[in-house]
């Protein structure tokens, strides 16, 4: 009987190493026929086999098999003292003598920013570590905030991910000038973009994760806005996006096809760069709406309505998929704990988290 209870990651990730069932087979010392049927989950093998497959494929046992998480009647309840948070905004916790304490956690970081140097002139710096060679690092283009949860559990295996915050069209035009590892892009048509972008086979695409990308509203939403439609009302002031956003993208198909002109927009020309410095700017109170993430709607307790689902990816060049680096971060993808906290307090969808997609 097939065994629905245990997420099982085996295909996955014996096909992204490129191996056979056959070839995995014979290094875990077991027959072909075993190892499709751990595959469909309908023979559950013994902690050595389990152990054996983890090495062979360079990986934990819970990256292969994990429990899925706990359903609605499992959730652990607790009474909280919150401070400054709000229903639907995730929170971290800690006991300060019998009570629990919930905070939200600033969707900025208040704190100075890290630095290995500093800038002498246009293309000369003064690095602060002579002896630093900077070779355990990913250096990632891309907009969606929940890069950071990635950096914190790709940290755990001694790779740092150095992000710079870019919208998709410019994080491409990165990776095609080969100034960083990976480049995030959820422009509609990311398969398309990058045939049309780059040379023949040269980049491969993985998925990272399915997001919701909608209207951010002023929490309880106020002014009643209910689609795009209403951003054309003399008493609704929006946020925008950069061009080549994919954001901003959105919201121009959207106006033209409800034949409503920029102009008719108040705050059309108001730029934010990035989807949480956008619903930053509705958090305060200086736009009633923009167009980013349910995540970032989120991190402010902030109202959110759905306009579409859709992939965020990770392009990489194909001559960089051997880096060890880069194998610790589709490894990553993978993990059942990365995923967990991304379902949980994103709100992604990570089913296909790490699936090579071109």
């Amino acid at each position: 009987m097939q065994d629905t209870t245990v997420i099982n990651s085996l295909e996955a990730l014996r096909e992204k190493r490129g191996l056979s069932a056959s070839a995995l087979a014979a290094l875990v010392g077991v027959s072909r026929q075993t190892i499709y049927a751990i595959e469909a989950s309908t023979y559950v093998p013994n902690t050595v086999t389990s152990l054996q497959l983890a090495r062979a494929l360079g990986v934990s046992v819970e990256d292969l098999f994990s429990l899925p998480a706990a359903s609605a009647n499992q959730t652990r309840m607790e009474t909280v003292m919150p401070l400054s948070a709000v229903p639907g905004q995730p929170v971290q916790l800690c006991r300060i003598d019998e009570r629990l304490v919930a905070t939200a956690p600033s969707p900025f970081p208040w704190f100075l920013p890290p630095s290995d140097a500093i800038m002498t002139g246009k293309t000369r710096a003064q690095i602060a570590d002579p002896a630093a060679d900077f070779s355990n690092r990913l250096l990632i283009a891309g907009c969606d905030p929940a890069i950071s949860v990635l950096a914190r559990h790709m940290q755990s295996s001694g790779v740092e991910l150095v992000v710079a915050h870019r919208n998709s069209t410019q994080a491409l035009g990165l990776l095609k000038s080969g100034l960083v590892h990976v480049a995030g892009t959820h422009l509609q048509s990311n398969i398309p973009e990058i045939g049309r972008v780059f040379p023949k086979d040269s980049v491969a695409l993985f998925s990272f994760a399915v997001w919701e990308e909608g209207i951010v509203t002023v929490a309880g939403n106020p002014k009643g806005v209910r689609g795009v439609e209403d951003f054309g009302r003399k008493d609704i002031r929006i946020v925008n996006r950069e061009p080549g956003a994919g954001s901003r993208n959105l919201l121009d198909a959207q106006l033209k096809r409800l034949k409503i002109s920029p102009d008719q927009v108040a705050g059309y020309q108001t730029i934010a760069s990035g989807h949480l410095a956008a619903a930053s700017e509705v958090s305060t109170g200086a736009a009633d709406c923009c167009i980013a993430t349910r995540a970032a709607a989120r991190a402010f307790g902030l109202g959110f309505i759905t306009l579409l689902a859709e992939r965020y990816d990770f392009a990489i060049q194909r001559r960089h998929l051997d880096l060890p680096a880069i194998q610790t971060l589709l490894n990553t993808l993978n993990r059942a704990g990365f995923r967990r906290e991304l379902d949980y307090a994103g709100g992604y969808d990570t089913r296909a988290s790490g699936q090579r997609m071109m």
